[in-house]
């Protein structure tokens, strides 16, 4: 799937691979983000951190209609208030793909799916 964009100059489609792809980045620059999970490994109850190549496997892109929702699936560092990560997680994703290519998110689901323990 790809969202189209129409312009005076024409039509423009960006992937959904793409979006996740900025989503990703933008999400994982939060402070107190550890990383990305991959929602695949979750289900078999391993949650593994993903490189930062491999951030855009933690976030899913789903298109109803004209809405456009991002699921994503991160882990947070011990210590940190996770309520207010979401917050910032949400509200980076949001502007960054508004600015980057001009598209309205309509919601940005946060799932925390593990917390990792650092060393001091």
């Amino acid at each position: 799937m790809s969202i189209e964009l129409k312009t005076q100059y024409g039509q423009i489609d960006i992937s959904n691979e793409v979006i996740a792809t900025i989503a990703g980045g933008a999400a994982i620059e939060c402070y107190g983000i550890v990383g990305m999970a991959s929602k695949n490994q979750i289900k078999d109850g391993i949650t593994e951190i993903l490189r930062k190549e491999n951030f855009t496997r933690g976030v899913i892109v789903r298109q109803e209609n004209e809405a456009l929702h991002i699921d994503m699936y991160i882990i947070v560092s011990y210590g940190t208030k996770i309520s207010e990560i979401a917050h910032n997680v949400q509200s980076k994703v949001k502007y960054t793909l508004d600015k980057t290519v001009g598209l309205a998110v309509d919601s940005v689901n946060i799932y925390v799916q593990g917390v990792r323990v650092t060393n001091p």
